[in-house]
């Protein structure tokens, strides 16, 4: 039997689903692993076809028309039915994007990774490290943990991880120096600083002799760990340096601060039972409750 002459193009129909799901041609190609340009194109072929716009364009996105929404929810109600019957006879797994700072990343995310994808083997985790702000429409991401001071957005829910800074060095940095350090043998030391250091808050006033910069704490750990200086740094990145003796704290106390590890994610996402087995893995990883 014939395709009905007037059914749209599949192409199409694609382009205008995710431009109207992600609220934006930009997140829509990178989801569809086509240009931006290219998703434009087809949604308006798709306008030019139907006589009508479906989307009001905006400088920062697009927005539905009322007879865009109303044909979106329909188009998308179709996509649903397919993408299940698909998903039933393929067995896919469950794609889901997350967006973490590098030293997250690298001290505690990645050595996780083989047993998540041991215990979740239906679900195809996606590792994005940036510090760059995640927008979740734009950039196709599911979950973030970012370093930030407690987020106040509409529609995101943020549940603080860990915020404990601690001033870490080597045995072999520190040789025969009794612990805890004052601010005084604190100055003597080269102090690593990876932006969010404050070493004016254990250093009695004592002023800065030598202070290396850089721009992750994963940087200033590894740096820590080869005895070039001291680190100020998240204690759950260095939980098991410190239970093993390869590190030290040196000073008393924890280092007070304002930031804080936060897994942020969109309101809804609660509703989505992959995106909760994600996030129910990222806040026991941020308690020490993953074995990596």
């Amino acid at each position: 039997m014939a395709a009905s002459p007037r059914l749209p193009p599949l192409k199409a129909l694609q382009a205008f689903e995710a431009t109207g799901r992600r609220a934006s041609f930009q997140a829509a190609a990178m989801e569809l692993s086509v240009t931006q340009a290219a998703v434009a194109q087809q949604v308006r072929q798709l306008e030019e076809r139907l006589g009508f716009p479906l989307f009001l364009r905006q400088r920062r996105g697009v927005q539905l028309t009322d007879r865009g929404r109303a044909y979106f929810l329909e188009v998308q109600r179709a996509f649903d039915v397919l993408r299940e019957a698909t998903d039933a006879l393929l067995r896919r797994k469950r794609i889901v994007t997350v967006s973490v700072t590098p030293s997250f990343a690298a001290r505690c995310l990645i050595p996780a990774l083989p047993a998540f994808a041991s215990a979740h083997p239906t679900i195809d985790l996606r590792v994005l490290a940036s510090d760059v702000l995640a927008d979740f429409a734009r950039d196709g991401v599911d979950l973030a943990v970012r370093l930030i001071r407690r987020p106040t957005l509409r529609g995101v829910t943020a549940e603080f991880l860990f915020a404990e800074l601690v001033v870490v060095a080597s045995p072999a940095l520190l040789g025969a120096a009794p612990l805890p350090l004052s601010g005084a043998a604190l100055a003597r030391y080269p102090l690593l600083n990876d932006g969010q250091a404050d070493w004016s808050a254990v250093l009695e006033g004592e002023p800065v002799h030598q202070e290396l910069h850089m721009n992750q704490a994963a940087l200033a750990i590894d740096a820590a760990l080869a005895g070039q200086g001291l680190a100020m740094v998240n204690r759950r990145f260095v939980h098991k340096a410190l239970a093993t003796g390869r590190l030290l704290q040196v000073t008393a106390e924890p280092v007070q601060t304002e930031l804080g590890y936060y897994l942020v994610m969109p309101s809804r996402s609660r509703q989505d039972p992959a995106l909760m087995a994600v996030s129910d893995w990222l806040k026991a990883l941020a308690k020490e409750e993953v074995e990596v």
